[in-house]
């Protein structure tokens, strides 16, 4: 029998969380930092895109190149012009079947969630069915990274392809495996579309499965970071309770909230089902419990006016006013989601300038506009 192809994933900064949680499922998998013989195996969004098919393109080793993520599971047509396979959305289950399929000499089309080329022409062989996230290790050392703790979003925000790859109902992992792997972090960090939604439907918070998690995890005797950066939390699951909770077992000083826009108008067109009030409503909370707000806004939203760009200014005036900050956002249109074909609205010459006043006193990160470059 002839020796399976070695397995390389495509290592770079911006895709370790995927490659941290697909490299355990693939016996002797290696990370590469170049196209390598054998089956060579990508994770990339968007703002990858050109740069890899590029790579991939240029390159002259004998490989089986297989795509995955945001990008290509939005557009598979697109990434097989480059790639031989997509795997679509999760990857748990369909990338091990395929790689068992290509070293075994069976058929891709059983394989459920790929697309490749048959014919010349595009092949779909189906969705993949969810996956229950306590059956696969969220990553394995050497290589490490945030516990993710949920999966899927229930609100469907226009801009926002989470729901398109994870669905709209909110998986879990269970506490006993969150605490099994938060154990080998110094400090405790996750992913989740909302962080205050663990143990719920994501519509309707369940404390009470959030305080079982942050109880269990502070018998660790290591910092606990809940609802900070990679993750975030949304305005209306902020309360005195859920605060309660994490300034009794976490370390933060800071809590990252999605706000998003400071126009009711825009709120409702994006679908983010939740107003102004909440906003600003989460914002006092934690301000109350000597935790600082970090509210996320998003400029140049598809048919934002120029009253709409100054009410998100004046939001985030107010909320660097009452000792939080702000990460502003320009919008760019993400495949798979409704606003993919929509183009950002021009940012108003007047609120450019006074975000980057606002940027440079330190009350402001992030990139608002084509033309900024901070970080």
């Amino acid at each position: 029998m002839a020796k399976d192809r070695d397995i390389w994933f495509r290592w770079n900064k911006k895709n370790l969380y995927s490659i941290a949680a697909l490299m355990p499922l693939l016996k002797g998998a290696r990370l590469a930092d170049s196209p390598k013989p054998g089956i060579m195996l990508y994770s990339f969004a968007t703002a990858q895109a050109e740069e890899v098919y590029a790579e991939v393109k240029k390159a002259r080793s004998d490989a089986v190149c297989i795509a995955g993520g945001p990008h290509p599971s939005a557009r598979p047509e697109e990434a097989l012009e480059f790639f031989d396979y997509v795997v679509i959305g999760e990857g748990e289950e369909a990338l091990p079947e395929l790689i068992s399929a290509l070293n075994c000499h069976g058929d891709p089309a059983c394989v459920a969630g790929i697309a490749f080329k048959k014919d010349g022409r595009a092949t779909y062989t189906g969705p993949s069915a969810q996956v229950d996230l306590d059956r696969y290790m969220p990553f394995q050392r050497p290589l490490l990274a945030p516990v993710e703790i949920s999966r899927g979003c229930p609100w469907g925000c226009a801009y926002c392809q989470t729901p398109r790859l994870f669905g709209t109902g909110m998986r879990h992992r269970s506490v006993p495996l969150i605490t099994k792997y938060a154990h080998e972090h110094k400090d405790i960090r996750f992913t989740s579309p909302n962080s205050l939604a663990y143990g719920s439907d994501g519509r309707t918070p369940r404390l009470g499965k959030v305080e079982l998690l942050l109880k269990s995890l502070s018998g660790l005797n290591k910092p606990i970071y809940f609802g900070t950066f990679p993750s975030e939390v949304r305005p209306e699951f902020v309360s005195d309770s859920a605060m309660d909770l994490i300034t009794t077992y976490c370390a933060n000083d800071s809590l990252n909230i999605g706000g998003q826009s400071g126009s009711l108008r825009v709120l409702k067109s994006i679908g983010r089902g939740h107003g102004l009030e909440e906003i600003e409503a989460a914002c006092d909370i934690c301000l109350g419990h000597g935790v600082a707000p970090h509210v996320d806004l998003i400029f140049g939203l598809p048919g934002e006016l120029p009253e709409d760009q100054c009410q998100t200014l004046v939001l985030a005036r107010w909320i660097v006013g009452r000792g939080g900050r702000v990460r502003a956002h320009y919008f760019e249109p993400l495949p798979g989601t409704p606003f993919q074909d929509k183009m950002p609205t021009p940012l108003e010459e007047d609120v450019d300038k006074e975000l980057g006043r606002m940027a440079l006193g330190g009350k402001l990160t992030g990139k608002w506009s084509p033309r900024c470059r901070t970080a």
